[in-house]
């Protein structure tokens, strides 16, 4: 069974960093695409960053330049690194993955983690 387990979340100040980790386990053949969401109170989740097996990545406008996501591929684990935190950037964070497949002729398959509350408050 596939199982997302992120960690990393809590309480920061405004212009502090954050990093989010997000570790991906079970049987696992490939993954396809690894990324982050989040979703603020009375708002649609949206995507934050993303990046794919072929090597690009994907920001939202409202975070390139402060946050960077990077994976370890060995450990199925995605990172997101977020500086210069803002007010607007409080919201649940929920890691993603998509066309997961667990062995080489499975269906692809897409997960969300539980969530992990990022709060820029002074």
């Amino acid at each position: 069974q596939v199982q997302l387990v992120e960690s990393g979340g809590g309480l920061v100040q405004p212009g502090g960093s954050l990093r989010l980790s997000c570790a991906v386990s079970g049987s696992i053949f490939s993954i396809d695409v690894m990324g982050w969401y989040r979703q603020a109170p009375g708002k649609q989740r949206e995507l934050v960053a993303e990046f794919t097996s072929g090597g690009s990545t994907n920001y939202a406008d409202s975070v390139k330049g402060r946050f960077t996501i990077s994976g370890d591929n060995a450990k199925n684990t995605v990172y997101l690194q977020m500086n210069s935190l803002k007010f607007e950037d409080t919201a649940v964070y929920y890691c993603n993955v998509e066309g997961l497949r667990v062995g080489p002729h499975s269906l692809r398959r897409g997960y969300w983690g539980q969530g992990t509350q990022v709060t820029v408050s002074s």
